[in-house]
């Protein structure tokens, strides 16, 4: 059994995988590019017109079909919203994940370039996260290491290149996975809109629009909505300009809703990877002789669920479980 586990990627499925060797002793160190652990388990907070909003701006709730998770959302804390079976993170998404985070060593704001070495002295290079089209200075990049084994804990499209180094069979496999992008709307509106809490339009740009204040402990005072755009539709706008995104899904809002007033505020954010429409069919990737992995929900299914049960099982099969 290693003794030590680099992992790549603090989401569910990194932070399930570290939790699970932790309790068996093994010791773990995480990296994620982002500034707070939880991946697309995500809250936005912005301040506009003197005022603070929040929106959910990833996973939008979550459901448990298994002991597992529901074990892990019961720990973080998450309550019950809307539909049978709903559950959020309170008071914001971003809690569940910083409570599985409690603990364990996580380095943020860390971009992996590189994984080097040979097994059981695995070295990461990694580096400040660069804006897209951006070149990463040599001078920036910094290493840690050695690793008993490493843990790629992303989105495959992002494992791929890591692994073509060191493990060019375990990249091919992960080629195969697919995964479609989502555009993102926040939008604060000044008074309350004439809707029902939640919306699934058909034959729209957007695909999933949500009053984000009516969740458990949000601020009811304001009047957050989260608007997803559709798979197609994010795909064929996938290189949009932030602006143009906005304000595309923001016209296609006001249509659902028969106008709307000025926002108080607005943004787009794109997730370039968001929702798995082809697994690779197995809970996790283990090359013992190597000592490289990986895991994520694009391993079983598009579910928040599958990335926890994911890095359990990798977690497990470390340390021999």
């Amino acid at each position: 059994m290693p003794r030590s586990v680099a992992i790549v990627g603090a989401g569910l499925a990194g932070l399930s995988c570290a939790r699970t060797l932790a309790a068996h002793g093994v010791e773990t160190r995480l990296f994620d590019k982002g500034r707070a652990p939880g991946g697309r388990l995500a809250t936005r907070r912005v301040e506009a017109e003197g005022r603070a909003f929040a929106f959910d701006h990833g996973a939008q709730y979550l459901t448990a079909r298994g002991a597992l998770f529901r074990a892990t959302l019961e720990a973080s804390g998450a309550q019950a919203w809307q539909a049978d079976g709903w559950h959020v993170g309170v008071p914001r998404m971003s809690a569940i994940p910083r409570a599985l985070a409690e603990g364990l060593e996580v380095a943020l704001a860390r971009e992996v370039v590189a994984v080097e070495g040979a097994a059981g002295a695995w070295m990461l290079r990694h580096a400040a996260p660069r804006r897209p089209g951006q070149k990463q200075a040599d001078d920036t990049v910094e290493a840690s290491g050695p690793f008993d084994a490493v843990v790629l804990a992303i989105p495959a499209p992002q494992a791929v290149p890591l692994l073509r180094g060191p493990a060019p069979h375990l990249a091919r496999v992960v080629e195969m996975v697919r995964i479609a992008p989502c555009w993102t709307l926040m939008a604060a509106f000044p008074s309350r809109l004439a809707l029902p809490d939640t919306l699934r339009p058909e034959g729209s740009p957007i695909g999933w629009a949500a009053r984000d204040s009516s969740k458990p402990a949000r601020d009811a005072a304001t009047e957050c909505w989260v608007m997803q755009g559709g798979p197609a539709w994010s795909r064929e706008h996938l290189e949009l300009r932030a602006e143009e995104a906005q304000a595309a899904l923001l016209t296609a809002f006001a249509e659902l809703a028969g106008g709307l007033p000025a926002p108080l505020h607005a943004s787009a954010h794109r997730w370039r990877y968001a929702l798995v429409e082809q697994a690779l069919g197995a809970p996790c990737l283990w090359e013992p002789a190597l000592g490289l992995g990986a895991a994520g929900d694009w391993c079983i299914a598009a579910r928040a669920e599958a990335a926890v049960e994911s890095g359990a099982a990798l977690g497990a099969v470390i340390a021999g479980r």
